[in-house]
């Protein structure tokens, strides 16, 4: 698969898309405490923190890019 010339670059999001990216990252929040309490400290609970950020980000992503890393329009 190529990748779109501005997959590294920065990208500034619509008003439309950054709504969404508050949206995702609001139900992020609400996941990430939840499993929070209900899963005792340590490794495994650590692991599962940076995962859910991990995705928040990605789901940025997903929002403001195609697959090939085009902006979304």
């Amino acid at each position: 698969m190529a990748l779109d010339k501005t997959t590294f670059e920065y990208l500034k999001p619509t008003d439309d898309q950054v709504t969404c990216m508050n949206e995702a990252r609001a139900a992020s929040a609400i996941y990430a405490n939840t499993i929070n309490g209900l899963i005792p400290d340590g490794a495994d609970k650590t692991y599962i923190m940076r995962r859910i950020r991990e995705t928040a980000m990605w789901i940025n992503v997903a929002i403001t890019r195609e697959a090939d890393g085009a902006p979304r329009e």
